[in-house]
């Protein structure tokens, strides 16, 4: 079956994401007019292929781009991207020598990769113009997508209707003058059943729908730390995402201001979420050697709990317990 819709990512990278996007695109568009991973792929057959395959299929390919996705590297130390059995490297040269169009969407303020960055059959993806989703102004963000992924796929009747996370308007048809019903001579149960039949096949599509899509994480949002008064504590939290994959972008507290960490992926099991920060570069305006484990769970009045364990190159590491709040 043909995808109108491949989506290119990287789960280390940007799996939260994406995979509120692939939910945001299907309501839009139809669970057959998306398509993400390539799965399935039968032993002894040619990943390769297979993925030139798929990609064939699609008529337009979103190439989702966080922070890391040109200098994430193997378990070699060499970039991902310069290797030619690279999974996204592979899907991206395939629509652009297909002349497929490839849009690169940009998340958690990522740039667009330079040409001299790029292996060369993907140098064309550098002068591709882009589109940027905001965590502020997602669902914004997201129709404007929607709009202009409109010339290549068209919404489905079964889903044209739907909002995208019960936040765009819908348009609702026009009121029809109700029919002055007919005598009715005998009384029948056949429209109860039928009534009684339908109800029970909605409920269980509501179910199943509930199961498959990705929830909403109870920990996504903006967060400060109003306790935060000490150099190098943690001092804001934004974490996106849903299921078990979350996003975490943090920010640690330097004078005279904050200090970016960056985002990092982290497993959510429906009670804490874990994410680890090598902050080992001046960029992050913390100690060089230092490694920042935080551990986030739920608390008590719509707060948050988050345990920082410090560790250090030079000294002895440490903890601390902070209580974040909702920015305002």
């Amino acid at each position: 079956m043909a995808h109108a819709i491949f989506i290119s990512y990287r789960r280390e990278d940007t799996a939260g994401e994406t995979g509120r996007l692939f939910d945001d695109l299907t309501r839009a568009f139809g669970g057959d007019a998306v398509f993400m991973d390539v799965s399935g792929i039968d032993p002894g057959t040619d990943f390769r292929k297979a993925i030139d395959d798929n990609v064939a299929c699609c008529g337009v390919l979103l190439a989702v781009i966080g922070p890391t996705w040109a200098t994430i590297t193997g378990d070699d130390g060499a970039r991902r991207i310069d290797n030619e059995n690279d999974y996204v490297r592979l899907e991206i040269a395939s629509a652009l020598k297909r002349n497929i169009a490839v849009i690169p969407v940009l998340v958690h303020d990522a740039h667009m990769p330079h040409a001299p960055q790029l292996p060369d059959n993907l140098k064309d993806l550098a002068y591709r113009n882009s589109v940027e989703i905001t965590h502020a102004r997602w669902n914004s963000d997201v129709q404007l997508l929607i709009k202009a992924l409109a010339q290549y796929v068209h919404a489905t009747p079964a889903t044209e209707a739907e909002t995208v996370h019960a936040t765009v308007p819908v348009q609702l048809p026009a009121p029809h003058a109700a029919q002055e019903a007919a005598p009715v001579r005998t009384k029948s149960n056949t429209p109860l059943m039928v009534g009684l039949t339908v109800l029970g096949a909605a409920v269980i599509a509501l179910v199943v729908f509930l199961a498959l899509r990705p929830s909403t994480s109870p920990l996504d949002g903006q967060w400060t730390n109003p306790s935060a008064t000490a150099r190098n504590a943690i001092a804001q939290l934004d974490i996106s995402g849903g299921g078990n994959h979350l996003a975490i972008h943090a920010w640690g507290l330097c004078k005279p201001g904050n200090c970016d960490w960056g985002t990092q992926n982290a497993s959510f099991d429906g009670k804490q979420a874990k994410a680890t920060w090598n902050l080992t570069s001046d960029s992050s305006g913390e100690d060089k050697g230092r490694v920042a484990t935080l551990t986030i769970s739920e608390g008590d009045g719509g707060k948050l709990d988050v345990l920082v364990m410090n560790t250090y190159t030079g000294h002895t590491g440490n903890s601390n317990q902070f209580e974040f709040v909702r920015a305002q």
